[in-house]
């Protein structure tokens, strides 16, 4: 049977990323593709962001899952795919349009170690390793960088004051 569709219907969902997943245990928790978008990701459609933009955001959003599982007592890290670069405790990331992103951060010897990766090569394995014990609490990256999209986009609503 032939589903019908309204053109708004349609508009909408080809605006709609679409993500899908598939576990092999019935009680995997919920990951990154079957989670609500948060509306800040949402204001802009995907086709207005720039390749770096829309991995940046997504990248962000699966850190913060895999974050929601971690224990307590445990921290994620960046493995460093395609080469022998070890792991990176996220610090930070960023991206430079139209295509790049950063990832900063300390290495597992304590070295200040920055990743430039293009879009294109974009291989990310996150691993939750024990939190180092002088931090009294685990820092939590994903929920920081949220948060940052957050005020990045209520800033963008915000007109610019003019001056007298």
């Amino acid at each position: 049977m032939t589903e019908i569709r309204t053109t708004a219907e349609a508009q909408e969902e080809a605006a709609l990323p679409r993500a899908k997943v598939v576990h092999t245990a019935s009680d995997a928790p919920q990951t990154a593709e079957v989670k609500p978008l948060p509306p800040e990701l949402t204001r802009e459609p995907p086709e207005d962001k720039s390749p770096a933009q829309w991995a940046y955001e997504r990248v962000l959003l699966y850190i913060q899952n895999f974050e929601e599982q971690l224990k307590e007592d445990e921290e994620v890290v960046l493995g460093l795919t395609g080469g022998e670069a070890g792991v990176l405790q996220i610090e930070g990331i960023g991206f430079f349009d139209p295509d790049i992103l950063t990832f900063y951060g300390t290495d597992e010897y304590g070295a200040r170690t920055q990743l430039i990766q293009h879009v294109n090569q974009l291989n990310v394995m996150l691993i939750a390793q024990p939190k180092l014990p002088e931090d009294e609490a685990p820092r939590r990256i994903g929920f920081r960088l949220a948060r940052a999209l957050e005020e990045d986009s209520k800033a963008q609503k915000t007109p610019p004051k003019q001056e007298a």
